[in-house]
């Protein structure tokens, strides 16, 4: 049995993961998707200015202290990279692997600012002006999607140890045409530190090709000998 953990993109909470989440348990796994501070659904009130980067990284870290979790394979989706990678600095005796599901990438010192593009960089401007704390939802996102702390996709990722030596898997969906992950995508598939697939989907590649991202984690899973 291998013990999955899903971090959610911006805008989303573990809703957007739920009947994955619910099927990797049907198959004798263990799983969890994160609720990242700011991001809960049912929260009366917003609290976007007291959030950053380090927050979200904190509730994943303290997720697995929590249920006490090892051997994790940690799976990120879009701005989830950034979680991801901040959570495998500071918890890397708990990580067995990173899989980054059409997700950012970073360095240390990076953002998502920075990582994200004119055209996302934009949206954000446009749609934090409300507040000016919080990022409201694109256009066309399922209605459950929150507002998106600013600051956690202002706050730069620190890294403070090398990174660890575990499987690391990129899935790069070439089937949007905003997509921001094409440099990545190209850069990712000449090192061979890394595992790289590239699905013919949209964004949301759990919803959208859920069969082949079930495939590429219990494939991950069984290469480790957790399941």
């Amino acid at each position: 049995m291998a013990s999955f953990v899903l971090i959610p993109g911006g805008w989303h909470g573990p809703w957007a993961c739920a009947d994955f989440v619910a099927r990797l348990k049907r198959a004798g796994h263990e799983a969890h998707a994160v609720t990242l501070s700011g991001l809960d659904q049912f929260a009366d009130r917003p609290v976007a200015g007291e959030i950053n980067l380090d927050t979200h990284i904190g509730d994943v870290v303290e997720l697995l202290t929590v249920e006490d979790l090892s051997e994790v394979i940690l799976c990120a989706h879009s701005y989830g990279g950034m979680v991801a990678a901040g959570v495998a600095d500071r918890a890397q005796e708990r990580i067995a692997a990173l899989i980054y599901l059409d997700a950012f990438v970073p360095d240390d010192g990076q953002s998502w600012w920075d990582l994200a593009g004119e055209r996302y960089r934009q949206i954000a401007i446009d749609r934090a002006r409300h507040d000016g704390l919080s990022v409201l939802p694109p256009e066309r996102l399922d209605a459950r999607c929150r507002p998106h702390p600013l600051g956690s996709f202002l706050q730069a990722l620190r890294l403070t140890k090398p990174a660890p030596a575990i499987p690391r898997i990129f899935v790069y969906a070439s089937g949007w045409e905003a997509t921001p992950f094409t440099a990545q995508y190209q850069r990712l598939l000449r090192d061979p530190a890394w595992t790289v697939h590239s699905v013919t989907c949209a964004h949301d590649v759990i919803n959208a090709a859920p069969d082949q991202m079930f495939k590429i984690l219990t494939e991950t899973a069984r290469d480790l000998s957790l399941g």
